[in-house]
């Protein structure tokens, strides 16, 4: 969904050179180790001293040309090397970068692992030392008074909790201090958002690790160990639970996705697995949206990206789409299953043999909404990546939601087909390219002045579209208004809406995302705008700037060599803050009375005035902490996931190093201080 930059392309007569040497040495030294009868797998490669210089010499022939780029959307070589061996495997054996390792042989790809983690082994021991209990702390976890149900905070994805269950207020907010920070080992982002009950906050991780913490002090009460990264926020559900109440019981599972695009059901209290179903339509697929819980059925929405993979020369692209799966909740087993496109099949082989398929895309990156009145179920969708082009892409889509069938969709944009080989001529990009407007933000269910309900949807154009759910025409859905005053619509890198607007009342909280890059007739407009809803008028603007200056750079500094090479360490809260390039508003924001909150790039967290857009509080988390579970944690750009409120405690997460943003590993928990 998000800004896909230039990469450079690799020589491929050094490549394959290179290659071929590093695999010979490579394998004479694992089979010394095999023949000596010392160990295998993963291990032999700590035995092997060379194995890390054999391991440098493939990424850079392989995996340089794009890490080793700032202007590269991959995450830097620093914030890979502060990556576990196993999370770096994973991407490669069967996670994101998968198309890119294709040529690699395991070992090839175990020694490109070991060389950037340093040590094929995890070190687990700081789990056990978190555990609640040492301190006296409880490990019960109560489930009848939850505090936030998952994404959207409710079934019409509102991302809206009433004062009453956040605690948190006008005269309050200024009191918020840190109570305890937690941090991740050996991972660079941090996105999964929590779930919050009473006593208890549930959250995953990029290791793939779901903690039950302590939502008071932060330990540990229960670990389960998912297949791979945990992208999705949790949901939880179950029972006799509709998603849609707070502060009640609702339901005793949690529900996720993770990178492999497996769903899992936990249960909440112990942490033991239910069930785990695999929806891999394609060896890219993945799920990034939430599953959302409704009377006995999960929705998951399914996504891909192949549109990263486009961007290698000789990737046939693309064949990958989108989807949204209807599974029972109680077994796992599907229910029925939305396409995003027809199969694909072959379009178009070149001279040289290059091949291009179609239809693909329409990728399904949010949170679906329930409406319950009308049994339906509203989502956005991703563009095309190849043609031909189709009426699902940029569309906001209603399903029935009990069969599955498509009730009526409506398309913002037509013929967007867009991949990453459009940033630098590759083969792959589509010709008349479009300008990859998906909607990545959940649509929200909203009832206007005169008690109709509405349908809220934000684009990446930066636009907002309304709609009357009642209204739609032949399978045409039927717009009330659009606005397009959050800022112009020439295409740039990060532009628009990405993650999640909210809803307090009659008014929506739009984050802006766009960045500062110099664009022929584009204007950068980054910031927290206010709509009225019935109208779609501009009710306020907050605009975010930068707050500092770039050290004399001749492109953005991006990541870890940003903070190298900008800041100086010291002791917390003391070292110089590096001058992040990024510093808009991407990650989805939240609401309660009188209070939007939203998290910078930069890893700034604003309180504004819901009614004026003043900023009444703000917090710096792009910086160490000293954490309760005693793991190195440092914060950085604030992306994906909002604040999650409850009982006078916020809760967010803090480091995103994908498109060269300020990788970070931290969850931090605020309190209303007395």
């Amino acid at each position: 969904m998000r800004d896909k930059t230039m990469q450079t392309k690799i020589n491929p007569i050094n490549n394959k050179m290179i290659k071929k040497a590093a695999t010979h040495r490579l394998t004479r030294l694992l089979l010394s180790v095999s023949l000596l009868g010392l160990m295998s797998g993963a291990q032999a490669l700590d035995a092997v001293p060379e194995v890390n210089s054999v391991g440098q010499q493939l990424f850079e022939a392989k995996c340089a040309a794009c890490h080793d780029n700032p202007d590269s959307k991959a995450p830097s070589r620093e914030a890979l090397q502060a990556s576990s061996f196993e999370s770096i495997l994973m991407a490669m054996e069967f996670g994101r970068m998968q198309p890119q390792a294709a040529g690699l042989q395991k070992l090839e790809k175990a020694a490109i692992a070991k060389y950037l983690a340093g040590s094929s082994t995890v070190d687990e021991q700081w789990i056990a030392a978190a555990q609640c209990g040492r301190q006296g702390e409880s490990q019960t976890i109560d489930l009848n008074n939850l505090l936030s149900t998952g994404w959207g905070m409710s079934a019409n994805n509102s991302r809206y909790i009433p004062g009453g269950v956040s605690g948190i207020d006008k005269d309050n907010v200024g009191r918020l201090k840190l109570k305890w920070a937690f941090a991740y080992p050996q991972v660079t982002d941090a996105r999964s958002q929590p779930v919050l009950t009473r006593d208890t906050l549930f959250v995953g991780s990029k290791s793939g690790n779901l903690f039950a913490l302590d939502s008071a002090s932060g330990c540990i009460k229960w670990r389960f160990k998912a297949d791979s990264s945990i992208r999705s926020a949790l949901v939880l559900g179950g029972g006799d639970s509709d998603g849609k109440t707070l502060g009640e019981n609702n339901g005793d599972t949690l529900y996720f996705g993770d990178a492999l695009s497996s769903a899992y059901a936990v249960d909440a209290r112990t942490g033991q697995l239910q069930w785990k179903t695999s929806l891999s339509l394609f060896p890219t697929s993945t799920i990034t949206g939430s599953p959302t819980y409704y009377n006995g059925k999960l929705f998951v929405p399914i996504s891909s990206y192949e549109i990263a993979a486009a961007g290698m020369p000789n990737f046939p692209c693309c064949r990958s789409h989108g989807a949204l799966v209807a599974l029972n909740a109680e077994d796992g087993q599907q229910d029925w299953i939305w396409h995003g496109t027809e199969p694909a099949t072959l379009q178009e082989k070149s001279a040289d043999g290059h091949m291009r398929f179609g239809p693909s895309g329409v990728s399904v990156w949010s949170t679906p909404t329930v409406d319950a009145k009308r049994g339906l179920l509203y989502f956005g969708t991703a563009e095309n990546l190849t043609h031909p082009a189709t009426d699902t892409s940029d569309a906001i889509i209603a399903l029935d939601l009990n069969s599955g069938e498509e009730r009526w969709k409506y398309q913002a944009l037509k013929n967007d087909v867009w991949n990453s080989a459009c940033l630098n001529g590759g083969p792959n990009c589509p010709e008349e390219a479009g300008q990859d407007f998906d909607f990545g933000a959940s649509v929200i269910l909203a009832e206007d002045k005169n008690g109709n309900d509405i349908l809220l949807a934000g684009q990446k154009s930066g636009a907002v579209y309304a709609f009357d759910p009642d209204g739609y025409h032949r399978g045409q859905g039927k717009l009330l208004w659009s606005n397009f005053d959050t800022r112009n619509t020439v295409y740039s890198p990060n532009p628009g809406i990405h993650w999640g607007m909210a809803l307090e009342g009659q008014t929506l909280f739009v984050p802006i995302a766009d960045t500062d890059r110099p664009f022929p007739g584009y204007t950068a407009r980054p910031g927290l705008y206010a709509l009225d809803i019935n109208t779609g008028k501009r009710l306020w603007a907050s605009q975010v700037t930068r707050g500092c200056e770039l050290k004399g750079q001749q492109s953005s500094s991006f990541g870890l060599q940003a903070m190298r090479d900008q800041g100086s360490a010291g002791a917390e809260g003391e070292q110089e803050k590096p001058c992040s390039f990024h510093f808009s508003l991407s990650a989805a924001v939240t609401a309660t009375d009188g209070l939007v909150f939203a998290g910078g790039l930069d890893g700034i967290l604003r309180a504004y005035d819901s009614a004026s857009g003043t900023v009444v509080w703000q917090t710096d988390t792009a910086k160490s902490f000293q954490t309760v579970n005693g793991v190195e944690g440092h914060g950085g750009a604030i992306d994906v996931d909002g604040p999650v409120l409850g009982n006078g405690m916020l809760f967010i997460h803090s480091g995103y190093s994908m498109f060269g943003q300020l990788p970070g590993n931290v969850l931090l928990g605020y309190e209303v201080a007395e």
